[in-house]
């Protein structure tokens, strides 16, 4: 899980440094990239890449590249650690989906938890000025469609191959990207068409090692590891971008980090 989230900071910190680029275009590179080894697993094993839920699928990459585009959209006007700390707020609007949707119960203990990271979220608004009021709509946004995502995902359950699942999101959003992109196109310069590139392999291999962390140990064990990432971003933009972050964004992130970790291990107790 460590690994992953190395992966996705890398990911993250790469986005920022092309955020003169259109968030399409991003889009485009990132999932092209992620095709070539989605490809290699699917093809050599002869496994059925339309999959058995293609309406599913199609929905699953169809949220998904939302999800994306809006991200990659608000790292233009907040810092990455911001960014990456308020994307996480998608589990809660997944379990709060799983209520309404899938009739999945949620412990009063959850939503006070659910409470305290908002709370952060308005610290973050209301006290630190430095905050872009249209970069944490984007970022917000973001979150409800990667919450949806979610549910999509639990639907689809055991029956698809889990490549063949990322396959489907990396090739709607290739197609995505790639055609909004035409208009805001812009000619990548020297390195940075290897950074492009780059972002489709941190971003298979994060998604590789996550998986493979959660086969191997109980999700209450690992999956507050994820939020490493937003540690790991955050020193790093602050080293490699200069970013400054007041004592009131600290403050929130610490909140909304801390309140998701502890409803991972909340409801990993059970009922």
């Amino acid at each position: 899980m460590i690994i992953s989230a190395l992966a996705f900071t890398f990911m993250n910190l790469t986005v920022k440094y092309l955020i003169h680029l259109s968030a399409p275009q991003i889009v485009f590179f990132r999932s092209a990239g992620s095709l070539f080894f989605t490809f290699g697993v699917l093809i050599p094993r002869n496994i059925n890449i339309i999959g058995n839920n293609p309406k599913l699928l199609i929905l699953r990459g169809l949220f998904g590249v939302v999800a994306m585009s809006l991200f990659f959209e608000s790292m233009k006007y907040l810092t990455a650690g911001t960014a990456v700390s308020l994307r996480y707020l998608s589990p809660i609007f997944a379990a709060i989906f799983a209520a309404i949707i899938l009739k999945e119960k949620i412990k009063s203990v959850q939503w006070l938890l659910f409470l305290v990271a908002f709370s952060g979220v308005l610290i973050l608004r209301g006290f630190d000025s430095s905050i872009s009021t249209h970069g944490l709509t984007l970022i917000l946004l973001a979150s409800v469609f990667s919450g949806l995502v979610y549910i999509v995902i639990s639907k689809i359950g055991t029956t698809e191959h889990p490549v063949v699942v990322v396959n489907y999101f990396m090739m709607i959003a290739t197609l995505v990207g790639g055609v909004l992109s035409i208009k805001s196109w812009i000619n990548p310069i020297g390195i940075e068409w290897i950074l492009l590139l780059s972002l489709g392999v941190y971003g298979y291999f994060g998604q590789l090692y996550m998986t493979k962390a959660f086969q191997i140990a109980k999700a209450n064990q690992v999956a507050p590891f994820k939020y490493i990432e937003v540690v790991f971003t955050l020193l790093l933009g602050v080293l490699w971008f200069g970013e400054i972050y007041t004592i009131w964004s600290v403050v929130g992130i610490v909140l909304i980090i801390s309140a998701l970790i502890l409803n991972v291990l909340t409801s990993e107790k059970g009922t």
